[in-house]
């Protein structure tokens, strides 16, 4: 199981957290993200220290600033809702910088955008230390239901595939003197897609077929196994375990 190649998020190297197992890393962050979203709102100072964990973990990750907020792009569109937020809450009004906004909508929007770019942090350090294969091998080790491992697998595999497709057709048009510069050419993009979708389920229905012709039953062959030692489940409980700290206090205190 592979997906050919590393992909754009991860960063090569060789650092205590590159070397921690991927089903460790899977268990950490995802209990690191349910501590997040279990904290409640209001302890805004909970959220600083989840952010300087964060922090932490990428400086022993050797994983630069600049990398990491440069991913964090992926969330402009929950930005942008959750900016919206306080003028179309109902609820109490107040004044902010000479707008009347509601006060129930700037704590949700608060609440987005804290757990929302704590959640997307966690993730992107995660792929930015760990190769996709190893994710996958991780999913595996982690019982995860052998189908879905599979398909994504193969989505990981085949979409730079299909993406090479797309672009060898994009040359083909501009070849023929063909740019798409108004709705009047729509029709044609149409018929790209279209063109794309047949392309792509003949190329599934030959892998399939390739695939059964070596004996494919229905599951993949697991060439490594991947393991992981008490001392690095201990390692990779550090994060969790903070955060699970500095969520109870946030109720507490």
């Amino acid at each position: 199981m592979g997906a050919g190649h590393a992909h754009a998020l991860y960063r090569h190297g060789h650092s205590p957290v590159h070397r921690l197992p991927p089903h460790c890393k899977l268990v950490a962050v995802l209990c690191f993200v349910v501590a997040v979203v279990s904290t409640p709102r209001e302890a805004m100072w909970a959220f600083a220290l989840y952010a300087a964990l964060l922090a932490g973990a990428a400086a022993l990750a050797r994983v630069p600033a600049g990398f990491l907020l440069k991913r964090l792009v992926i969330e402009v569109p929950f930005v942008a809702f959750a900016l919206l937020m306080p003028f179309v809450v109902p609820g109490e009004r107040t004044e902010l910088l000479g707008l009347t906004v509601s006060v129930p909508g700037l704590w949700g929007a608060w609440n987005v955008l804290a757990k929302g770019t704590l959640g997307v942090a966690a993730s992107v350090l995660l792929a930015s230390t760990t190769e996709l294969r190893s994710l996958l091998l991780g999913l595996q080790r982690l019982r995860l239901p052998p189908l879905l491992v599979q398909i994504a697998s193969f989505m990981l595999r085949y979409g730079d595939v299909i993406t090479d497709e797309l672009r060898r057709m994009s040359i083909a048009r501009r070849s023929r003197g063909f740019e798409a510069r108004g709705i009047r050419h729509w029709g044609v993009l149409a018929k790209t897609a279209g063109a794309l979708f047949i392309r792509s389920y003949e190329r599934g229905e030959r892998v399939h077929l390739a695939m059964i012709s070596r004996g494919y039953t229905g599951t993949m062959p697991v060439i490594d196994e991947v393991t992981a030692s008490r001392a690095q489940w201990a390692y990779a409980s550090v994060l969790p375990l903070l955060a699970l700290g500095v969520c109870l206090l946030g109720w507490t205190v």
